[in-house]
């Protein structure tokens, strides 16, 4: 801390984050847009058609990421836009994406690419998915082109986003395609997108060695509802194991452990992380109820406890600061907060969200932990996967009128670029936009 306030490292990376599917508009070759078609899976049927119009519009909003002082955006790139049949590529889209990552770096904004967003190509999907072992080598056919037409404009890659959430909300849960409730077809899927993360690490290596690739894992915190009874103890556990861990241990250690399974020795994937990304949103209190039938385990939040709409978890800083901790201390990896966000439309919570985090974020680096860049969810309200368009679900510090596709920057907007051009939290500032956490933030307390 110095008199100014809390300022974090020179070249520390302030940003924002988009996915394809949420902003581009009109992808009808994938396996949401073919989901969407059948109806009850989207809040009100809705389908993500125009979203933000990002293929035709973009820039704009890369002109209001320099107007807001950002120096780093986090987007990706859509797969059936670039294959959208096996083996065959779509020059025009490759061009589209050297455009925006060129317009990015124009406004001085260094950009992270994504890979693989939740949505596969339709002909992928039609061949199983996750779940055809072949998609190893078409994952990796995929990133060789992509890596050898835009490698030259980023060297920052991020494998696969969220790939706890996309095996547990697609084979274990059923509201993701291929909206499945089947543990083996999980477990294949995963071991096949373990090794497809651990193929594109060496082959964007192989083509570009100066390169730095991780993952976007998504981190909950996840605390017994009963911290003196066993089985919340035992239930909270296993949950943290099974959509956290597993996945990170595997790909960092080479050992697949589920319980009650035979381990799976799977070494080709071991040590195929040069950086690690974490989404941090929300804490959740877990119960295990003996009489709970097929749902022994149950997610939920504290009454009077701050939280987000619907079934959105509790709002809880100290949780980034756990996480970051715990994972420099296991990984030894160099870290980005890949998101964190908080959907909020009136932009009550947002500013103290942001402050909050950001103190927690400012309170790991100061203890040593490299954290090297924050990109917050997101630039601008999109389509929310199976939420749609609800209203509820706005995550955008600019929002978007998706009738007429104006914008505006919300006040939360106005703060996340102060801080972005102060480099840190200053005293004047979080009194001017959050003056209830000034004490706290400028006290030494943990929020």
């Amino acid at each position: 801390m110095t008199e100014q306030g809390l300022l974090f490292p020179t070249g520390f990376r302030w940003g924002t984050a988009t996915s394809s599917y949420q902003v581009e508009g009109n992808l009808t070759n994938n396996d949401w847009w073919a989901a969407e078609q059948q109806g009850g899976y989207v809040f009100q049927d809705h389908t993500a058609g125009l979203a933000c119009d990002w293929w035709n519009r973009a820039e704009e909003d890369f002109d209001r990421m320099a107007e807001m002082h950002h120096t780093a955006h986090r987007l990706s790139i859509e797969w059936s836009r670039v294959e959208p049949r096996p083996g065959v590529w779509d020059e025009s889209a490759l061009s589209r994406y050297r455009d925006m990552l060129h317009g990015l770096r124009q406004r001085g904004i260094e950009p992270m690419v994504t890979l693989h967003h939740f949505t596969n190509p339709l002909w992928l999907a039609e061949r199983g998915g996750w779940e055809n072992e072949n998609i190893v080598v078409w994952f990796e056919r995929y990133v060789r082109k992509v890596v050898t037409t835009l490698g030259d404009l980023t060297n920052l890659w991020c494998t696969i986003n969220e790939p706890g959430v996309l095996i547990a909300q697609g084979y274990v849960l059923g509201r993701f395609a291929p909206r499945k409730r089947d543990v083996n077809a999980a477990l294949r899927a995963a071991v096949n997108l373990m090794r497809a993360h651990a193929a594109a690490y060496r082959a964007i290596h192989e083509l570009q060695p100066e390169a730095r690739v991780g993952l976007a894992h998504h981190m909950i915190v996840w605390q017994p509802w009963r911290p003196w009874f066993p089985g919340d103890l035992l239930a909270a556990n296993f949950v943290r194991h099974m959509f956290q861990d597993l996945l990170l241990s595997t790909i960092s250690w080479g050992t697949m452990r589920v319980p009650g399974r035979r381990s799976l020795f799977m070494p080709e994937v071991a040590s195929s992380l040069d950086w690690l990304g974490i989404n941090y949103y929300q804490r959740y209190r877990v119960r295990y109820r003996l009489f709970g039938g097929q749902n022994p385990v149950q997610q939920l939040t504290k009454p009077g406890v701050q939280k987000g709409p619907g079934e959105w978890g509790e709002i809880h800083p100290r949780g980034m600061f756990d996480t970051l901790r715990m994972l420099w201390r296991r990984y030894r990896l160099p870290l980005f907060v890949t998101e964190n966000g908080i959907p909020d439309e009136t932009d009550e919570q947002r500013p103290g969200f942001i402050v909050s985090h950001l103190h927690a974020l400012w309170r790991a680096i100061r203890q040593g932990i490299p954290v090297q860049g924050y990109y917050f969810w997101s630039l601008i309200d999109n389509f929310e996967w199976t939420e749609g368009y609800d209203p509820r679900f706005r995550f955008g510090l600019v929002g978007v009128d998706f009738k007429t596709q104006e914008r505006h920057i919300r006040p939360s907007g106005r703060l996340y670029a102060a801080i972005c051009r102060q480099g840190g939290l200053l005293r004047e500032t979080v009194e001017q936009y959050t003056p209830e956490l000034a004490t706290a933030v400028f006290g030494g307390a943990s929020i």
